[in-house]
């Protein structure tokens, strides 16, 4: 596959970088972001573009890719719904409506989070808006469209991305995964899950953590 990936700046986003650069099913990784991700590799390809809020201007390049990984994501601390939705579900959705219209063949597959409310009815500001933007991309016309909604994830040990306050589940996710399994995944199963509906089919198009684990060991 030829895959794009939005977010490579973020721990998400550089762990699923990691993923498809040494996957053998990803032929090249297109990675388009504000600044450069500082990945080098002979896979990898990069178009810095300060507005991701138009990127038509590099719509001409985006032709030919079977997937999309978009793992862009801000935290709704301290912002009120109008940004918020501004910078998750406008940005996502003008990516993804480009790339619907650009290559109809791709599979989307979106970085959620555990506890969206598909009902968009619900009391917490940033998971209404999250199940609104989940909702709005699986009416798109792509091949297939997949929201993932990880809980607590253990990085991927070495990536310069990890938050800090997730580097100690590199120790505890063990302890984490008997106390709370259903709760939490790994970043390299977020990765691996994402090139697996990219290649085959998967009954659902929303994927709690254990739908995660369950698609990753599905991918060979």
């Amino acid at each position: 596959m030829k895959v794009i990936v939005f977010g490579a700046t973020g721990m998400v986003g550089e762990g699923v970088l990691h993923v498809a650069l040494n996957s053998d099913h990803v032929q090249s990784v297109l990675v388009i972001g504000r600044r450069p991700c500082g990945v080098v590799h002979p896979k990898l390809m990069e178009i810095v573009h300060p507005n991701l809020y138009d990127i038509n201007p590099i719509s001409n390049q985006l032709h030919g890719y079977q997937a999309c990984y978009f793992c862009l994501g801000v935290s709704s601390v301290g912002k009120q719904e109008a940004e918020y939705r501004h910078t998750t579900y406008d940005l996502t959705m003008h990516v993804a409506s480009t790339l619907s219209s650009v290559n109809p063949d791709m599979t989307f597959c979106y970085i959620s989070g555990e506890g969206t409310d598909s009902s968009e009815q619900g009391r917490l500001m940033w998971a209404r808006v999250k199940g609104r933007t989940e909702n709005d991309l699986l009416k798109l016309p792509f091949r297939a469209a997949f929201n993932f909604r990880p809980g607590f994830i253990k990085p991927i040990r070495g990536m310069k991305n990890t938050l800090a306050l997730a580097k100690p589940l590199i120790v505890l996710y063990p302890l984490m995964k008997t106390l709370f399994p259903s709760h939490g995944c790994t970043l390299e199963d977020v990765g691996r899950s994402m090139l697996s509906v990219s290649m085959r089919p998967y009954p659902k198009r929303v994927l709690e953590n254990n739908d995660i684990a369950m698609a990753a060991r599905n991918i060979y």
